[in-house]
């Protein structure tokens, strides 16, 4: 798609990030609208620290890249990106690039005074070719950024400590968040503001979610995360805002009696329902499953999981993450 078609997106960029020099960040701050945090960073951080750290730098790199090539495609006016009100894009845009490159450094300087490993960039492929799909995907990994990051903060919170400290700071990055986020509706007439309490998430899908657009084996050392990404689970049709049921296909064989998928959906416990009809043909496994929307799912993100064992019933989100086999599926109903 566009750029990505050609070859992966690379680092460095042209200011030099991840690698910036004194004047080159300043610049970096000017754009960006403010500056890194300037007072005491941790000394010492937990394992879980360490990890929920090198899943946020992971994403805000990515993200980085991610709105560096679609800023690209707008001001080289590559077919399909062609916008009205350009300058106010480009200017958005710029700022968005600048800030995440602040989230990118903030969460790599708090790993590296604590002595900690940095994560550094990979190579990466978007998979769009047009600006209305660039930013449908901007707002779907944007909530699920919105949904790992107060479980960082969590983390910060029962370590208590230094860590404390960090936990204003991540919730300044969940405002920052959510105001591009309400953007990135705007530009399709949605509601701005999706739902009164956001979808939850948890560090693996986070870390699923970046990995589907790294080019394989082009990250130097994204396995210190010490997470491996789930196989995908593909939602085959388009669920709307009522009860339904919907197709669903994985790579691989399972069986009806051995899994449920599970939904998580706005802060309320997670939903789960059988499948049904399992099929599988060339590799590929296709089932049914209900889309309870009427159990108080919220409007905006949903992310769906299939998990072992059959009728598994869950209370928070990461215990659905410690036993799932497949997933994130991402499905967005407004």
């Amino acid at each position: 798609a566009s750029l990505a078609s050609a070859a992966p997106f690379s680092y460095p960029l042209a200011n030099g990030f991840p690698n910036l020099n004194s004047t080159a960040l300043q610049e970096v701050y000017v754009l960006a609208g403010g500056t890194l945090l300037n007072g005491p960073l941790p000394t010492s951080l937990t394992a879980n620290a360490v990890q929920a750290l090198q899943v946020i730098a992971a994403g805000e790199i990515f993200e980085v890249a991610y709105f560096t090539e679609l800023l690209s495609n707008i001001t080289t006016g590559v077919a399909g990106y062609e916008v009205g009100n350009k300058q106010y894009i480009i200017d958005t845009l710029t700022a968005v690039i600048n800030q995440e490159t602040v989230h990118a450094l903030a969460a790599n300087g708090v790993l590296a005074n604590a002595k900690n490993t940095t994560i550094q960039p990979c190579k990466y492929n978007f998979p769009v070719d047009n600006f209305y799909d660039a930013i449908t995907l901007a707002e779907t990994f944007t909530d699920v950024a919105l949904g790992v990051l107060p479980v960082a903060q969590a983390l910060f919170a029962a370590d208590g400590g230094d860590e404390s400290a960090l936990i204003p700071i991540i919730g300044s990055i969940i405002g920052q968040e959510g105001e591009q986020n309400g953007y990135y509706r705007f530009i399709h007439k949605k509601i701005a503001s999706s739902a009164p309490l956001l979808t939850g998430g948890a560090p693996q899908f986070a870390y699923t979610a970046i990995t589907q657009f790294i080019v394989p084996g082009s990250c130097p050392n994204i396995n210190v995360i010490g997470l491996t990404p789930f196989p995908a689970l593909t939602v085959e049709t388009t669920p709307e805002g009522q009860n339904s049921t919907q197709l669903y296909s994985i790579s691989g064989t399972i069986s009806a009696s051995d899994v449920t998928l599970v939904y998580i959906s706005g802060q309320n416990l997670p939903v789960s329902v059988p499948i049904s009809n399992v099929n599988t043909e060339g590799g590929k496994t296709y089932f049914f499953a209900p889309f309870p929307y009427d159990a108080g799912f919220a409007r905006g993100l949903t992310i769906g999981a299939l998990v072992k064992g059959a009728n598994a019933q869950f209370n928070n989100t990461s215990a659905v993450a410690a036993v799932t086999l497949y997933g994130p599926a991402l499905i967005e109903v407004d």
